[in-house]
């Protein structure tokens, strides 16, 4: 009776197991094909996929253009396809081998040690590609690659994509038409603009494969592509791919090995070039970082901020003298002399602004925050707004906010007051404020927000929308304290020992401000690391150019920020003669 039992119960649990099977079955072949599981699988592309092979010509994702229209990332590659079973076909093996110039045995060999499609890019002309194509042969193609540019210039920038199927479900819910083998924008501005770059259809080889994944050679090749002129859309930045590769070979060639640049056009308040370095991997891409978008302790850069508030108060008297042998906490050190206002930012005198900074403050607790505000120095400065169908849409990617202040208590603190003043304690600015602040003080005081976009463009190239050279919204510094900081600026490089008198003989006239902040952290030697910026802007007569270069986390003496700046200016100068 047990041993009956025994047989009965494990007879229903292998019914029961059965039908769960079959039950699972029929949800993977009858009624969840198209959608299957919450990545909405499509099973039967996916199977179709397993059985065949592809050579993908293009993705099809949208391009990024600098402002001459030249692509950044990829490039056009002339290139050969030639099937395996060409080697079978003798008469076509030699007309093909006779327009490539090679020996038809050279290519047999070839095509023999391969189970899939042979691509050939050495020496291909536009000829060889028209003849390769005239013989209208399915085992021979000949075609532009869309390539990734090895160069992958402004990487941290423009960014890059990854597969995602996760995070491609979730951004586009509606989108159940792109395979989750379809690569997304994960970071810089294939993140931002991910919406206007994902692909419609890519351009491809298909072929079918037997069970081992050899080729079908009795299957014709299909060949697939975009149909739709208008795509895929290109988004053609304010970047100029010459002063880019400037850049990144200048901070590559003077050892800056943390840190980076960033180049604005004054007038059109855009970005002609960002560079942030170390560069990112494959490897280590979760770790990377647009330094020029993070904030930073700026060090003295930030004097120009409460010299503007004094300005607007009235104390920038020229006859006011600073006691500069003392440290920033009034106690003697003797490395400077007695200055005037002028002298102290030139020669950037601690003592002078914290003595600055306490006094306005003792009369008006916010002033260094909101004169922070109004250059800038506080809020993002990227290009913000509505467009398409994305609210507040932005164009630079995890760009951070500024600071001014840690603790509200500290406004009564004079040694916290002292620290602030200088840009240390708990002030931080991204290099992208400080370019813009620069730009700002050049144009007069009027502060804009920042574009690295100018346009999303149609394939044909019409323009799908602009995005508009606009004012920032807030408070501006008045023209008369713009005009002001311009000549302090400028007597920072005129100045037989202001901080950034190396600038005298470039072929700009350069108007700037230096900064050194503490990090707090030493080397493996014991020797005290720093933040080492210099920013400004050229020519002084009719600016034109916002430049920042920062090296950060290194010793005082081996910092390149002042080498690095200097060829930048001269490079940017060589490169304007030669475009215009």
């Amino acid at each position: 009776m047990r041993k009956k039992r025994r047989i009965q119960w494990t007879g229903a649990i292998i019914f029961i197991l059965l039908l769960g099977l079959l039950a699972r079955l029929a949800e993977i072949q009858l009624f969840f094909t198209e959608s299957f599981s919450k990545l909405d699988i499509n099973l039967i592309q996916e199977s179709v996929r397993q059985r065949t092979e592809e050579v993908v010509i293009s993705d099809g994702r949208g391009e990024f253009l600098d402002r001459n229209g030249k692509r950044l990332l990829t490039k056009e590659q002339p290139a050969v396809i030639l099937f395996p079973f060409l080697q079978y076909d003798l008469p076509h093996l030699k007309q093909t081998a006779s327009i490539l110039h090679m020996e038809p045995e050279e290519l047999k060999r070839k095509l023999s040690k391969t189970k899939k499609p042979l691509i050939l890019k050495n020496d291909i002309t536009k000829k060889k590609l028209k003849d390769i194509n005239d013989m209208k042969y399915s085992g021979v193609y000949g075609v532009y690659m869309k390539e990734k540019d090895k160069k992958r210039l402004a990487l941290q920038t423009l960014g890059f994509t990854s597969e995602n199927p996760e995070l491609l479900r979730k951004r586009y819910p509606d989108k159940k038409e792109l395979s989750i083998r379809t690569e997304i924008g994960t970071f810089g501005l294939e993140s931002t603009f991910d919406e206007f770059l994902l692909p419609e259809q890519d351009t491809k080889l298909l072929y079918h494969v037997d069970g081992k994944g050899n080729p079908l050679f009795g299957m014709d090749v299909k060949y697939t592509a975009e149909a739709n002129s208008f795509y895929p859309l290109q988004v053609q930045t304010t970047m100029d791919e010459e002063m880019q590769v400037e850049m990144e070979n200048i901070l590559k060639e003077q050892g800056v090995k943390k840190g980076g640049a960033v180049l604005l056009d004054i007038q059109n308040s855009s970005v002609l070039a960002m560079a942030s370095v170390p560069s990112v991997t494959s490897k280590n891409r979760h770790k990377a970082r647009n330094y020029m978008l993070t904030a930073f302790s700026p060090g003295s850069v930030f004097k120009t901020a409460v010299l503007a508030a004094a300005i607007e108060k009235n104390l920038d008297k020229p006859h006011t003298m600073y006691d500069c042998r003392k440290n920033l906490y009034g106690e003697p050190e003797g490395k400077q002399d007695v200055m005037n206002l002028s002298e102290s930012f030139a020669q950037s005198c601690n003592y002078t602004f914290a003595t600055l900074a306490e006094k306005m403050i003792q009369t008006d607790p916010q002033i260094i925050e909101q004169t922070a505000t109004k250059l800038g120095l506080i809020d993002r400065v990227g290009w913000e707004g509505d467009v398409y169908h994305k609210e507040q849409f932005k164009q630079f990617d995890r760009e951070e906010t500024g600071n001014v202040w840690g603790d509200k208590r500290d406004k009564h603190v004079k040694k916290a007051i002292a620290q602030t003043a200088i840009g240390q304690k708990n002030v931080k600015t991204t290099p992208l404020q400080i370019a813009n602040m620069m730009a700002t003080i050049a144009r007069g005081g009027e502060r804009r927000e920042v574009r690295i976009a100018d346009k999303v463009l149609y394939q044909n190239g019409t323009t799908m929308l602009s995005f508009q050279n606009k004012r920032a919204q807030g408070e501006n510094i008045d023209r008369y304290t713009a005009q002001k900081l311009q000549r302090y600026l400028r007597q920072v490089v005129t100045d037989e020992k202001g901080t950034g008198r190396r600038f005298q003989d470039l072929p700009f006239k350069v108007a700037g401000k230096s900064g050194t902040s503490q990090t707090g952290s030493k080397d493996k030697k014991g020797n005290t690391l720093y933040h080492k910026w210099f920013a400004g802007y050229f020519p002084m007569e009719k600016p034109k150019y916002a430049l920042v270069v920062v090296h950060l986390d290194e010793t005082s003496g081996r910092a390149k920020t002042n080498d690095a700046f200097y060829d930048i200016v001269k490079k940017v100068n060589e490169i304007e003669k030669k475009q215009t």
